[in-house]
């Protein structure tokens, strides 16, 4: 009994730290039974570990959920608009570009009293931006379908993503990573970029973007060194 209650005790504080509204909480009681009904359809759990990554050119965010020792697909959202300013990562404060990179974000991040619905904090500047000196702040992941350099979504689409995420939180996921792409990063739609200002920095993503499938569909942990993203499992 001790036992359980101690468990129960260290569930309920790191639910106390997760962000949390009216707003959301409805959003979880209607989304909940829904989401739950479909992960299993496909062999998935409600609250298990979740990943994403955003394709620009596509206009896609896809949730990856753990399934044992790897993530699966679970679903394809359409993102409504990224910012004015097309491919590209964002480089300054009011430019107008969404970021392309590696982030993560942590229960703190979640906004759901954002004045764009339901909202996230993808964490940039991360630590490559800033040795480049990008500067920027509240960059989100956000509902309402309107954009100057954050990923705006449907309100629906983001109910889903949110009330994915916020599951993963309280079932002790301490973060979840957002990988973001200027598009599919195939050997062929790179080549069709390969004129690109940015086709170095590009063909540094894609690193990133193989070892997801290199290392069994689990994203790579990412670190930053002699101004590249470095990648290890």
């Amino acid at each position: 009994m001790i036992i359980i209650s101690l468990i129960s005790l260290v569930l309920s504080m790191k639910a106390a730290t997760i962000p949390t509204s009216a707003r959301s909480k409805y959003a979880i009681e209607r989304m909940k039974p829904a989401l739950e009904k479909e992960l299993g359809n496909k062999g998935l759990s409600f609250g298990s570990p979740v990943y994403i990554r955003i394709f620009k050119e596509e206009k896609e965010l896809e949730m990856w959920v753990k399934k044992g020792g790897e993530f699966v697909l679970f679903k394809t959202y359409s993102v409504y608009t990224y910012g004015s300013e097309g491919l590209g990562p964002k480089l300054k404060q009011g430019d107008g570009k969404a970021p392309e990179g590696f982030y993560f974000v942590k229960p703190e991040n979640l906004n759901p009293s954002s004045r764009f619905h339901l909202s996230f904090n993808i964490g940039y500047p991360n630590t490559y931006d800033r040795s480049k000196n990008r500067t920027g702040s509240e960059i989100m992941v956000h509902g309402s379908t309107v954009s100057i350099g954050c990923y705006a979504m449907t309100d629906p689409f983001i109910e889903e993503i949110f009330v994915l995420a916020d599951g993963g939180f309280k079932n002790g996921q301490s973060f979840f990573r957002v990988h973001i792409f200027p598009f599919r990063m195939t050997d062929e739609s790179l080549e069709k970029h390969k004129d690109s200002e940015w086709f170095d920095f590009w063909v540094n993503l894609k690193e990133g973007y193989d070892k997801f499938t290199e290392y069994g569909n689990n994203p790579p942990n990412v670190k930053v060194s002699g101004g590249k993203y470095i990648f290890n499992i």
